[in-house]
């Protein structure tokens, strides 16, 4: 997501054989024992509690997350991701007095069934810098961000780790630019940040101090800690200054195999938004506007490269259409996602993962109600391509919050303990979205293949579990 003063950018199958009703009838059955013994798991958060039951946090094997085609896959099962952000989690670990608001959210995020956060393991030059100055670290804020590694695989969740972003909040490729002068460079644009080699081997340096970390509460380096999900190479990254997308393509293509010879057990992604560029022409009337064609990226070309596991997309409608929450919102999210499930099947045979989306409270019109439905439309969206086992992986909503942060809610901020619909839209796409992975991973015959579709859409019908 991008800082709110930079909004204004974008305004701008045949009948059933007796075989076919057996296996049907077994995995109904199975299904009803699956979801009753879910809705233990889940329990927690419906009660005053909101805690996770300490059955959850018993210890098990812990395994990469890994992708074969277009699906993850965990210990040879499919997984589909529900998720969630909440980017400032480092920045709050590094006090005391805060530390304890990263534990809520993985703690409620657990409770409603979320299996991966997406959050920030840059601060460049800021308050609590993470990175001081080029390959200078303040300490006490990396073991904030292993604090954040630490909880995460406490409560089961795995991570999404950004590495650098294109906005100026938390430095970004502006603070880089920023060292290059400071250092003696001639530099003109904040899109030298992709060009420049200098600025390059920041970058390079501070992907070799992360990856090479040694947890200091696990005692795992994070390039070999399960618990992180994948790499992200820079949060919506745009460069607006070479709309052919040429100079952003040459950085993807060294940064992406520069991670891959650092790491080589965990998946790679750009971070993109999504936007479509001129090497699908065709594709860019599902832009949301013109201009989002001439910021430097392109969703198919980019995601070609050698390195990036899977694709991202972002869903902003009131950044990019109009502030003013409509109907409109709906139908954009559903043409857009179904646009780029269509091209992760059709041209880069991959996952793509909706890794932000949401709407702000901020927005005239906004309401409640309209954020459910903004939620269920993603959800109903992503399970149209689980249940035929395609592409679309997942989605992570822009973003989980406890109570006591407000200061740094943006508008976009969903209070689970509060929220109560909200919540419960959120537990049912958990509890479907396991319950596919669940019976897509037993070892029998039938695995994920077509002739239970029937049964598989049944048991995640829209329409047969209730919020």
């Amino acid at each position: 997501m991008q800082p709110v003063e930079e909004w204004s950018s974008l305004l701008i199958h045949k009948p059933a054989k007796m075989k076919d009703r057996l296996g049907f009838k077994i995995v109904l059955c199975s299904a009803v024992f699956m979801i009753l013994t879910q809705n233990r798991a889940f329990a927690d958060f419906d009660s005053e509690s909101h805690g996770v039951n300490s059955e959850s946090l018993v210890e098990e094997e812990w395994e990469m997350v890994q992708r074969k085609g277009m699906q993850f896959t965990l210990n040879g099962q499919p997984f589909y991701v529900n998720g969630f952000n909440t980017y400032w989690m480092m920045t709050l670990a590094a006090d005391n007095s805060t530390r304890g608001k990263v534990t809520e959210v993985f703690q409620q995020a657990s409770a409603v069934g979320l299996t991966v956060g997406r959050t920030w393991a840059f601060n460049d030059g800021q308050w609590r810098a993470l990175q001081t100055s080029p390959s200078v670290y303040d300490e006490d804020v990396f073991k904030a961000l292993d604090f954040v590694v630490s909880e995460a695989r406490k409560y089961k969740i795995r991570l999404i780790l950004s590495l650098v972003n294109n906005w100026d909040a938390y430095g970004g490729k502006a603070q880089y630019v920023k060292w290059g002068k400071a250092s003696g460079l001639n530099l003109t644009s904040d899109d030298d940040f992709f060009t420049n080699p200098t600025l390059r081997d920041f970058y390079k340096s501070h992907v070799r101090t992360v990856l090479n970390r040694v947890n200091t509460f696990t005692n795992i380096s994070y390039k070999n800690d399960p618990t992180i999900f994948a790499w992200e190479l820079m949060n919506e990254p745009r460069c607006p200054s070479d709309p052919s997308g040429d100079n952003f393509q040459s950085w993807i293509q060294e940064m992406a195999v520069f991670v891959k010879s650092l790491d080589a057990k965990h998946l790679v992604e750009i971070g993109l938004e999504g936007f479509y560029g001129p090497s699908a022409s065709a594709r860019t009337r599902f832009n949301p506007n013109s201009y989002a064609a001439q910021v430097g990226t392109d969703f198919i070309r980019n995601n070609q490269v050698l390195g990036i596991d899977f694709a991202t997309a972002h869903i902003y409608p009131d950044s990019w259409i109009s502030q003013a929450v409509s109907d409109s919102f709906l139908e954009f999210t559903s043409s857009w996602m179904q646009a780029h499930v269509e091209d992760a099947e059709t041209f880069l045979g991959m996952p793509v993962l909706f890794a932000e989306f949401g709407v702000s409270a901020h927005d005239p019109g906004f309401n409640t109600s309209f954020r459910d439905m903004m939620l269920d439309t993603v959800y109903k969206m992503t399970l149209n391509s689980t249940r035929k086992g395609g592409a679309g992986a997942g989605s992570l909503v822009w973003q989980v919050f406890p109570q006591g942060a407000e200061f740094m809610d943006d508008g976009y901020a969903v209070y689970l303990t509060r929220a109560h619909t909200a919540s419960k839209i959120i537990s049912l796409q958990s509890k479907r979205l396991a319950l596919f992975n669940s019976l897509c991973g037993w070892r029998c015959k039938w695995g994920c293949k077509k002739k239970n579709h029937t049964a598989l859409d049944a048991l995640l019908s829209h329409n047969e579990l209730k919020y």
